[in-house]
């Protein structure tokens, strides 16, 4: 008797945007774990939905020209890089799509340009900053847990999704320059050789919890050491073991976090060696990154967003510009540059405190940042007190702005909008909120994530 959750021949024609193949089978959407366009596939489905299912690939019985072998030992444990097996070409036209797909879609938009996504320089190796986790508890593989043997279950690596208490222990990451591993490895090796407990996430005990590691292209490298609990001779112990190894390390800290999550914005994170800030080049500025601070991931494909973001605002130096989730001032520095001036809103404190001193370093003075959340901020006072925007910039986290920031926006009377976002999905809901008062000119795909189904997108709307 045939076994109706196998599927001998399925082809893959489309991408989700978890990065999954899609293919379908009466009248039923398949996704398919690890699989590509183009993959003829024989599948086995794991999980039901009423008109989806959820499969793994068995056997491949067709590669693909679109396919690649993975660059990386951990991709089918760790997939925080899910699209290594696939041409980086055709990973950028399935970003493209995504984000049109979202536009026509969610947002009900059709009559926009829709640019050709900007490719990133560095396909390996291009982020700034990697957070690790600590644990007592590695993950161990289906072939492990069979072989019935003991293995050591310590491990700095990543938190894998939905599995909160255990880490995938990680020997290699392309996603960073090679001295993140030298690092994480040696503070690993440096704990078993002096018996330091790794953290347990369900008895939230234990002293080794994580390790932030971020770098610049200035060649600043800084090290944040996460510990769950105190002990001023253990912990100075491993901090000079970090400090006396890796002349590079030009900011060390550590901070306690006895909490139940990994969340440090209200935690006080100490310098205990060299500067409390690292600095990152954009074009002719220089930005102090603290250990709280957001900075985008890419540092080199950042310059190429900053410049879109400016050539779309059309500055010719008369204008009142408002950033809104301004962050550390970045993209307000840089328009700071072409517009006669600059109102930043941002809903961290901490944020504010390094946009000022951005601005400072830079010597920049036609710039004001202000702390508060945004759909507070945004009114017709604010508006009265500050002057009414010519230009509007804003760049929201991922799950996008408010109804009264959009309502604000509307009334704002600004020409310009230059909506930038890495999430499509919430940002064409946004910009068809916007619909009221502004048309959608055009859409700019920036890749700053290769290898990964994100994307930054850039919009530009123009006045009614």
């Amino acid at each position: 008797m045939a076994d109706e959750n196998i599927i001998s021949e399925l082809e893959i024609t489309d991408l989700n945007n978890e990065g999954s193949g899609i293919g379908r089978s009466d009248n039923r959407v398949i996704f398919v774990d690890w699989a590509v366009p183009g993959d003829i596939v024989k599948v086995e489905i794991y999980k039901k939905k009423k008109r989806i299912s959820y499969a793994r690939i068995i056997q491949l019985v067709r590669s693909s020209p679109a396919r690649r072998q993975p660059f990386c030992k951990h991709f089918y444990q760790c997939g925080g890089c899910r699209l290594q097996h696939f041409d980086y070409q055709h990973q950028l036209y399935y970003k493209q799509k995504m984000v049109k797909d979202a536009f026509e879609r969610i947002g009900n938009l059709s009559d926009f340009s829709m640019l050709p996504v900007i490719p990133s320089q560095q396909q390996r190796h291009y982020r700034n900053r990697l957070d690790f986790g600590a644990s007592n508890r590695r993950w161990l593989t289906p072939c492990e847990i069979k072989s019935g043997k003991k293995f050591d279950e310590s491990a700095i690596g990543f938190h894998l999704p939905r599995i909160f208490d255990k880490v995938l222990a990680i020997d290699e990451c392309h996603l960073m320059p090679s001295l993140n591993d030298k690092i994480r490895m040696a503070v690993k090796e440096y704990a078993l050789k002096n018996q330091l407990s790794f953290y347990d996430h369900k008895a939230h005990t234990g002293f080794l919890r994580g390790l932030i590691i971020r770098n610049s292209n200035n060649f600043e490298w800084m090290v944040i050491v996460m510990l769950g609990a105190e002990d001023s001779n253990a912990r100075n112990a491993l901090l000079d073991f970090i400090k006396k190894t890796f002349h590079e390390v030009t900011s060390l800290n550590y901070v306690i976090n006895e909490k139940r999550n990994d969340s440090l914005y209200d935690l006080d994170i100490v310098c205990y060696a060299g500067s409390p800030f690292i600095t990152a080049g954009i074009g002719n500025l220089n930005f102090r990154i603290s250990p709280k601070s957001f900075f985008q991931t890419n540092t080199e494909q950042v310059k190429v967003l900053y410049n879109t973001v400016i050539d779309l605002a059309a500055f010719d130096g008369s204008e009142t510009v408002y950033d809104l989730y301004c962050g550390t001032g970045t993209i307000s520095c840089c328009a700071a540059l072409r517009a006669r001036k600059v109102i930043g809103l941002e809903y961290v404190k901490e944020a504010v405190t390094d946009a000022n001193a951005n601005a400072a370093f830079n010597q920049i003075k036609n710039t004001s940042f202000f702390h508060g959340d945004i759909k507070d901020l945004l009114n017709e006072a604010f508006f009265k007190q500050h002057g009414i925007p010519d230009v509007i910039i804003a760049d929201p986290p991922r799950a996008g702005m408010h109804d009264s920031v959009t309502e604000a926006i509307n009334r704002s009377e600004a020409k310009r909008i230059v909506y930038v976002s890495c999430n499509p999905s919430t940002q064409a809901r946004d910009v068809e909120k916007l619909k009221t008062s502004y048309r959608l000119v055009q859409c700019q795909p920036i890749d700053l994530f290769p290898q990964t189904m994100h994307i930054e997108n850039v919009a530009l709307l123009i006045k009614n």
